[in-house]
């Protein structure tokens, strides 16, 4: 199983880990057929791979094995953001390179720090990223990995710059709409909205990111201690040792079921069925 380490993880408050189990607990009484859950947003910045990646980290702590695809090939951030490197040196493989033909599922997959979690980076960007998220490949993908985890988190580009998340949308069992207050207009997000309903997605709701209690005054009185570090500046203290100690359940995913997902994949028809 090849390992990375992400050096540049940021420790989650007490109120934060709160806030997330809270997301957690709403994802759970969407019913247990939502495992493959799509992350999107109306336009960069608006916090989504954050959200993705925290959630995540609440997912695991729960003794959830949780796989992050991160599909965003046009401008993924994913491994600067978390200054990722590969235990073994080499170089760090990705979505671009399953997509198109050039590696295996087993060589772009990447057990991390934290036990139970596991990624799958965009790989280096591509000037058709949409043809490769349209093509055969990627909905083998998403039926091989989904028997191998609870949940598969996938981070999409902004549904507002590009189309690739409405494309994929019809794979996945749910999606999740990242706002930042004050950020887009309401007309953008409904855009967004019929967007993903056109692929026949269940939109499972949406994550209010960036508010700002301060400003929000009544409801800071009331909820500002509780939610103000999550949903503003919540970041502490760096540490890419968070949850690596945790007490979760090492549930570790066997390189051989691993290599038996790659092999079904090549033996799919094109129709995605075995």
């Amino acid at each position: 199983m090849l390992r990375i380490k992400l050096n540049s993880i940021k420790k989650q408050s007490n109120t934060m880990r709160e806030s997330l189990r809270e997301l957690r607990t709403n994802i759970r009484f969407c019913g247990d057929d939502i495992k493959t859950i799509l992350f999107t947003s109306v336009m960069p910045n608006e916090g989504k791979s954050t959200v993705v990646m925290d959630l995540a980290r609440s997912l695991i702590e729960a003794g959830n094995r949780v796989l992050i695809i991160d599909s965003d090939m046009r401008k993924s951030v994913l491994v600067g953001r978390h200054k990722a490197k590969r235990t073994d040196g080499g170089a760090i493989l990705g979505l671009s390179h399953l997509l198109s033909g050039q590696k295996k599922l087993e060589e772009v997959v990447y057990q991390t720090q934290f036990k139970n979690l596991l990624m799958i980076f965009a790989g280096p960007a591509v000037v058709n990223p949409t043809e490769l998220l349209e093509n055969k490949y990627y909905p083998k993908l998403v039926h091989a990995v989904s028997k191998l985890f609870d949940y598969v988190l996938i981070d999409c580009a902004p549904l507002g710059a590009a189309i690739d998340a409405a494309v994929i949308a019809k794979e996945c069992d749910g999606a999740i709409i990242v706002i930042s207050q004050g950020a887009v207009s309401s007309k953008a997000v409904l855009g967004v909205k019929r967007q993903l309903e056109s692929s026949g997605v269940r939109i499972l709701g949406t994550v209010l990111n960036k508010v700002d209690m301060k400003k929000n005054s009544y409801y800071g009185k009331y909820y500002g201690k509780y939610y103000g570090k999550y949903y503003g500046k919540y970041y502490g203290k760096e540490d890419a040792t968070a949850y690596e100690g945790d007490a979760t359940e090492d549930r570790e995913l066997n390189p051989e079921d691993l290599m038996k997902a790659s092999m079904e994949m090549d033996n799919e028809e094109d129709d995605g069925q075995i």
